[in-house]
């Protein structure tokens, strides 16, 4: 007789989750009309699930555009392969009506078609191939762009709230929800 064993990331509901997890899966519930499998994974740490909803929530407060915001998010998705997240915030440029093609090259990972969006993605890369270490003639030509000393500093904590969130959807293994089938990506080769 086969073995039974115990997932290591249970899909909790509201009801079975650690009581510390409940009141934030259910705003996220509320928030989505449904419960992401990858918040009742997440909720085994109610620590980890709270930590990002508040660094997500506090990013999106950023003077970051919404549109130059998706562009960090799905750079850092990108590049740490999180399937999750690239679907969930493609969802979220074609609700800000995003231009396709921008869509596609941030999907692709190739260059991007607006000139001041292309040198945010370098940036965000740049920021994290340095570990936060870049230099200042690369900080400048970021400025260049019409960029501020602020947002350079709100690129690190965007890269760090998605940094979090990649990290912790891949090691849960966080499938993607039906509602967000028809925006599968997979990483190009």
């Amino acid at each position: 007789m086969p073995a039974v064993t115990t997932p290591l990331f249970p899909d909790h509901t509201v009801d079975t989750a650690p009581p510390a997890a409940r009141r934030a899966m259910t705003g996220v519930a509320n928030g989505f009309g449904y419960l992401p499998v990858a918040v009742g994974r997440m909720a085994e740490s109610p620590e980890t699930l709270d930590a990002f909803l508040r660094i997500s929530a506090t990013f999106e407060s950023a003077t970051l555009e919404p549109i130059a915001r998706e562009v960090l998010v799905m750079t850092v998705a990108t590049r740490n392969r999180c399937h999750l997240c690239v679907a969930m915030h493609t969802g979220k440029l074609v609700k800000y009506d995003a231009d396709p093609a921008l869509i596609a090259a941030l999907r692709d990972g190739t260059a991007l078609p607006d000139p001041r969006l292309e040198a945010l993605r370098q940036f965000v890369h740049d920021v994290m191939d340095a570990a936060g270490g870049v230099s200042d003639e690369r900080i400048r030509e970021f400025l260049a762009f019409g960029f501020t000393a602020r947002n350079a500093l709100e690129v690190v904590l965007g890269i760090g709230a998605y940094t979090l969130s990649t990290f912790a959807n891949r090691l849960i293994d966080a499938p993607l929800d039906p509602p967000m089938a028809a925006l599968a990506w997979e990483q190009q080769a």
